[in-house]
């Protein structure tokens, strides 16, 4: 099984005609994913390496029933962008874009909440390397061929140590069974906790690893939950070990702020609460390795 996104997923891509969108898009198709067409405002009407461009999300809707969004939009954009895929009903928006303004993404969490929780849009990102289902769809801007299909979760907030971990999975016969890229940026739309959930609830995913980050409390309000409300392993990582106090590494999210932001501290509550921690990205594959094979065997079931 995979969670958030399937084969049967329809993808619809906001800032379709743009270069980047245009070139993740025709990535998408060649890996599979059912995109069904764009949005350009100004540009409806029109066909975009082969599929239709749309004015509005809503006449998008209407057209060809998508079911997830992925946006491109430049940043200065991308709250009205979200908002309009809500308000047209889209049930999961992938923001890939970076640089956006915190104070917009704190209009976007209010507008969300607007909705019943039963009707409420999922937001993943922003600037997050997206979602993949490995061998069903990707709805992002990874290098889907590294992404061997199987029963490990993945979910980061640093897009390129998520690369590296399914590289490192799959050289050892591990594959996964979804990896969600949740961001990098401080105001983000689904956190750790929202992630692991799902994959604790889905039967196919056997163990989950956890990729985190200097800056914020969301490792440790995770590995928290996970020792409380998890049955399945849990292996973590956080990178920044060597990272300075006070100074922005990479985006606005990377920045060490209070006790508990830093790197080594965080391991040290993911270890204190029962998580397998890997030493270093050069171990996150071994890491996962290590913690299938502690695994309590599973009984067989003996008929008479």
């Amino acid at each position: 099984m995979a969670i958030m996104i399937n084969s049967l997923t329809r993808i619809l891509v906001q800032g379709f005609t743009g270069d980047k969108a245009t070139f993740h898009a025709q990535k998408m198709i060649e890996y599979g994913s059912k995109v069904v067409g764009g949005v350009t405002p100004g540009k409806g009407g029109q066909s975009h390496i082969g599929l239709p461009v749309f004015n509005t999300v809503k006449e998008a809707v209407d057209a060809v029933y998508p079911d997830a969004s992925i946006i491109f939009v430049p940043a200065a954009f991308c709250a009205d962008a979200i908002m309009e895929a809500a308000d047209a009903g889209i049930k999961l928006v992938c923001c890939i874009t970076d640089g956006i303004p915190a104070q917009d993404m704190m209009t976007v969490k209010r507008y969300l909440r607007r909705y019943p929780k039963e009707k409420r849009t999922t937001l993943v990102g922003p600037n997050c390397a997206g979602l993949i289902s490995p061998g069903k769809s990707m709805l992002g801007i990874m290098p889907g061929h590294i992404y061997m299909e199987g029963k490990v979760g993945l979910v980061t907030r640093s897009g390129t140590l998520g690369y590296e971990a399914a590289s490192q999975m799959k050289d050892l016969g591990i594959g996964v069974s979804s990896s969600i890229g949740i961001g990098g940026d401080p105001i983000n739309g689904s956190s750790f906790l929202d992630v692991l959930a799902l994959f604790e609830q889905d039967p196919e995913t056997e163990a989950v690893m956890m990729i985190g980050e200097i800056g914020g409390p969301q490792e440790a309000e995770a590995a928290m939950w996970v020792k409380e409300n998890m049955t399945k392993p849990v292996i973590g990582y956080v990178a920044g070990l060597t990272a300075p106090k006070g100074r922005r590494m990479g985006h606005a999210g990377a920045i060490i702020s209070a006790f508990g932001d830093t790197a080594a501290e965080k391991a040290e509550i993911m270890r204190s609460l029962g998580l397998t921690v890997a030493k270093s990205p050069a171990h996150l594959g071994e890491a996962v390795a290590e913690a299938l094979a502690k695994r309590p065997a599973k009984r067989k079931l003996v008929t008479r």
